[in-house]
């Protein structure tokens, strides 16, 4: 007792006030840096696809073939053979691969410290005015998985999800703009289910899915990761190219959610299923963000995890000039030179972003994905 009287420098009678003191802060500390409330916290995870039947797994082959047959699974509905020829998206029943690599640009809890498994394909099924990844999702830039070149496609997918997993020591494989490939995405999946694959799968999407694609995926994806970008019909019109944008993604993240529920970790911090929202600001669109918080809050969950995203740039179309058929000289300079998207043609505020950010608080939304104030993820 008098070495710790000493140690505190205190009588006796002040040691318990102390060592209460100091236990009560030691598991506030411990509190905050588990950062994670219980019924988001998993002891362990199995991907959802390791638990089909070999029954399940033969029916969901078969209609991915079909739907490649009669292409019917994205909300454009072009109906066409993919073997035969293309649709909107311009691509057939071989996909493109733009980029295949670990990526540290999602979020901490995605990512973690060895990367996501990224799997960018080439082209989309919306034609965003502003796409913040024009070079791929516009563009058929990539490498074409042709039989001649590469085998089966199949086995180049288990190649590449099992290099990922092995190699790149990667938290999960993500898929990235797969709306258009949804039968490609599946029979890949359940392919390197069966030559070794373990890794969490996730769906990173504009939203723009149909109810019978999140059907097919069901089982198969962990972690829906949809951007929901716009609310009204107008703007989807003008700035997506769909203006059926907002009531499908609306009706896709409430089956999507169905499937797979709020998000969830293991305790080393990593994201494991659920749904992850993410909504980019745009500049002049925070009423429709604060709508789209609002939606989320009341007929999604008020558990979903959102990220509320301020990176936004003029890219893509936004601020090219207009074309004119008739110009003069003295309209030819910069200043003089009308440009298209002008609404958007600027970076978001600081207040935009405040503004959807305190919608979604006042809609009683709580799981945000922000800096943590830790040295762990942001949970």
């Amino acid at each position: 007792m008098r070495a710790i009287t000493r140690f505190f420098g205190g009588p006796p009678r002040r040691v318990s006030s102390h060592i209460k003191r100091l236990r009560a802060e030691g598991e506030a500390a411990f509190r905050r840096s588990l950062h994670l409330a219980p019924p988001f916290l998993l002891d362990d995870y199995t991907p959802r696809y390791m638990g089909l039947s070999s029954t399940e797994a033969a029916k969901k082959r078969s209609k991915a073939y079909a739907h490649l047959r009669n292409c019917n699974l994205c909300p454009r509905l072009c109906g066409v053979n993919r073997y035969e020829t293309t649709g909107m998206c311009l691509i057939g029943d071989k996909v493109k691969v733009n980029v295949i690599a670990p990526h540290f640009g999602e979020e901490p809890c995605v990512q973690g410290h060895n990367g996501s498994g990224s799997v960018f394909f080439s082209m989309c099924n919306l034609r965003c005015v502003f796409c913040q990844n024009h070079d791929i999702s516009h563009q058929r830039n990539g490498q074409d998985l042709t039989p001649e070149e590469l085998g089966d496609w199949q086995v180049f997918y288990f190649v590449l999800f099992i290099k990922l997993q092995e190699v790149g020591k990667v938290h999960n494989i993500n898929l990235i703009t797969p709306e258009h490939v949804v039968p490609q995405v599946a029979l890949s999946i359940l392919h390197a289910r069966d030559n070794g694959l373990t890794l969490p799968i996730i769906y990173n999407t504009s939203a723009y899915d149909s109810l019978a694609s999140l059907e097919l995926l069901d089982g198969l994806v962990d972690i829906y990761l949809p951007d929901f970008k716009l609310w009204s019909p107008a703007s989807s019109k003008r700035l997506l190219k769909a203006d059926d944008y907002a009531a499908t993604a609306r009706e896709s993240i409430k089956a999507m959610h169905a499937q797979v529920g709020d998000l969830c970790f293991t305790p080393d911090g990593i994201a494991k299923k659920g749904l992850l929202v993410r909504h980019l600001v745009m500049p002049g669109f925070e009423a429709e963000g604060a709508e789209i918080m609002k939606f989320l809050a009341t007929e999604v969950s008020k558990d979903c995890f959102v990220n509320i995203m301020e990176q936004y740039h003029p890219d893509a179309y936004v601020g090219r000039p207009k074309a004119r058929a008739k110009q003069s000289a003295a309209d030819k300079s910069d200043d003089a030179t009308e440009r298209r998207y002008a609404e958007i043609n600027r970076a978001v505020t600081k207040e935009e972003i405040s503004s959807v950010r305190k919608a979604a608080e006042e809609a009683g939304l709580w799981r945000f994905c922000d800096p943590p104030g830790h040295n762990g993820f942001n949970l």
